[in-house]
C-alpha cells in the first residue's frame, strides 16, 4: 500500500524537527532522527518513516503492554537499547531523543547481525530486514505488514522526508505473501484479511445460537495495524478483537469468526454477546481518525446491525469505556461519535464532488460545546454545523491540496480547499480549521 504523502506532526513542544536537507551539526542538535542517525549510522529516514507508523511520531504515545515513546520501545527493546547505548531503561522513554537513540542502537546491531557494511548501510532498500527484526517476535507475515508499512510511508514521503522509489530487499520475507494481497480472506466480511488470533485468546462459540449478538463495542488499539495484530497472536496477552482498521486507509483484518467469542471488553457477558472492533491508533491523538478508517469501519458496523439486528443506536454501538467494569478509556474524547452513526445509519452524498455550497455567505459562530464545531446561519435562516477535522483523506480544491476536511450538515463532507476562496459557486466566509 502507498499512502497519501502525510505531514508529519511535532515530536513533543521541546523538539523541533529539522528541515529536509543535510543533515549538519545544527540540525543534529534539534532533531533526534538526525543526531540518532549520525550516532548510529543508521538512515535518518527510515527512522523517521518508522516512528511514523509506529506513533506518528508523538512521544507522549504509550503502548498496550507499556511500549513507550515516538518509536514505540517495548520492555525487551529497552533492555537490548540500554546495553548498546548507556542510557537506563527509565531514560529510553523519557525524551524523544534518548527513545529514538534507542530504536536506532537496536537497528544499528539488527544490520550488523546481518552483515550491513558501511557502504550497504546508505542504502535504505538494505534495511528491510532489519526493520522486519524490529517486530520482536513475530511471525513471518506480520514480520512482512510491519516493514512493508515503514517501506511504503517511505515510498509516499513525509512532511521532511520526500517521496522516493523503493526497492526493499526482503531477504528470508522475499517468499511471504504480501498482507491482503495472496493470504487468505475473512470468512465473514469480504474485504477483510484472514488472520486468526490464538487459539487461546477467545473462545470457540456458536453464536447466535448460543448467545445473542446485540452490541458493536468500538475499541482503539494504543499500538499500530501490525503490532496489534502480532498481539492477539501473543498467548500471553490474554486479548482479542474481531476486526482491527487501519488508520491510513481503512484496511482491515479479522481475527476472531463472528460465531466466537472475542476477548475485548473485559466484561464476560458484553464478549459473548458483542462484536470488537479495534482501530489503530492512540486515544489522545486524533491524527489517527482519518475519514478512511471511519467509512471503513461504519460500512462493516451496518452490516453487522443489518445481519444480526442489533439497534442503530449508541445504546447498542458503544465505546469501550461504556462497558460495565471495564477499565479502559478508549476511543477517546477525539472520536467523532456523531459522523460514525450517521455512517453508520446510510448518509449519503459523502465525500469528493458532492457538496453543492449555498448562495450567499454562510455567517459562521463558534459552536457550543467544541472547539472545533462552528454554527453558521444560511441566508434562509437554515442552520448548519460545520465540523472541523484536523485530520482526514486528501483531496484537491481549487487553491491546492488538504487534508482537512468540513463537513457541511449531516451528510456532506468537503476539503479545506473548497472554503474562502472567492470563487464564484463556493463557500464564502467559512473559517478555515
Amino acid at each position: 500500500m502507498v499512502g497519501p504523502r502525510f505531514l508529519a506532526v511535532a515530536l513533543a513542544a521541546a523538539v523541533v524537527v529539522a528541515l529536509a536537507g543535510p543533515a549538519g551539526a545544527r540540525e543534529r542538535a534539534t532533531d533526534p532522527f538526525a543526531a540518532a542517525a549520525a550516532r548510529y549510522d543508521v538512515p535518518r529516514d527510515v527512522l523517521l518513516s518508522l516512528g511514523w507508523m509506529l506513533s506518528r511520531l508523538d512521544q507522549r504515545a504509550v503502548g498496550r503492554a507499556g511500549e513507550c515513546g515516538v518509536m514505540q520501545l517495548s520492555a525487551d527493546i529497552r533492555r537490548e537499547a540500554a546495553a548498546l547505548t548507556g542510557r537506563s531503561t527509565a531514560e529510553l522513554c523519557a525524551t524523544a531523543a534518548d527513545n529514538v537513540a534507542g530504536a536506532a542502537g537496536v537497528l544499528r546491531a539488527h544490520a550488523d547481525r546481518a552483515g550491513l557494511r558501511a557502504a550497504d548501510r546508505a542504502d535504505v532498500n538494505l534495511w528491510y530486514e532489519s526493520v522486519a527484526r524490529f517486530a520482536g517476535k513475530v511471525d513471518a507475515s506480520i514480520a512482512r505488514l510491519y516493514a512493508d508499512t515503514v517501506f511504503d510511508q517511505l515510498a509516499a514521503g513525509l512532511d521532511t522526508v520526500p517521496a522516493r522509489a523503493v526497492a526493499p530487499v526482503r531477504g528470508r520475507l522475499a517468499d511471504v505473501p504480501g498482507w491482503g494481497s495472496a493470504g487468505p480472506r475473512s470468512p465473514d466480511h469480504e474485504p477483510a484479511t484472514w488472520s486468526p488470533a490464538h487459539d487461546d485468546n477467545f473462545r470457540d462459540a456458536d453464536r447466535e445460537k448460543s448467545h445473542p449478538i446485540d452490541f458493536v463495542v468500538i475499541h482503539v488499539t494504543q499500538g499500530s495495524y501490525a503490532g496489534t495484530l502480532a498481539w492477539f497472536k501473543n498467548p500471553a496477552s490474554e486479548v482479542s478483537a474481531h476486526y482491527t482498521f487501519r488508520s491510513s486507509d481503512g484496511a482491515v483484518t479479522q481475527s476472531v469468526r463472528e460465531k466466537d467469542i472475542g476477548w475485548h471488553a473485559g466484561n464476560r457477558d458484553y464478549n459473548a454477546r458483542s462484536i470488537g472492533i479495534e482501530h489503530e491508533g492512540f486515544i489522545d491523538n486524533p491524527a489517527w481518525f482519518t475519514d478512511r478508517m471511519y467509512r471503513a469501519s461504519a460500512a462493516l458496523t451496518r452490516t453487522l446491525t443489518e445481519k444480526y439486528g442489533i439497534p442503530r443506536t449508541r445504546a447498542n454501538i458503544v465505546a469501550h469505556r461504556e462497558v460495565p467494569g471495564a477499565d479502559h478509556t478508549d476511543p477517546g474524547k477525539h472520536w467523532n461519535w456523531t459522523y460514525y452513526l450517521q455512517l453508520v445509519k446510510g448518509a449519503t452524498g459523502i465525500g469528493k464532488g458532492t457538496v453543492k455550497a449555498p448562495t450567499g455567505t454562510l455567517t459562521v459562530r463558534k459552536g457550543a460545546g467544541s472547539d472545533r464545531a462552528k454554527v453558521g446561519t444560511l441566508p434562509d435562516g437554515a442552520k448548519v454545523t460545520i465540523w472541523c477535522q484536523a485530520t482526514g483523506t486528501a483531496e484537491s480544491g481549487p487553491v491546492g491540496r488538504t487534508k482537512v476536511w468540513n463537513r457541511i450538515g449531516q451528510d456532506r463532507w468537503i476539503s479545506n480547499a473548497y472554503v474562502n476562496t472567492g470563487h464564484p459557486g463556493f463557500i464564502a466566509g467559512v473559517p478555515k480549521c
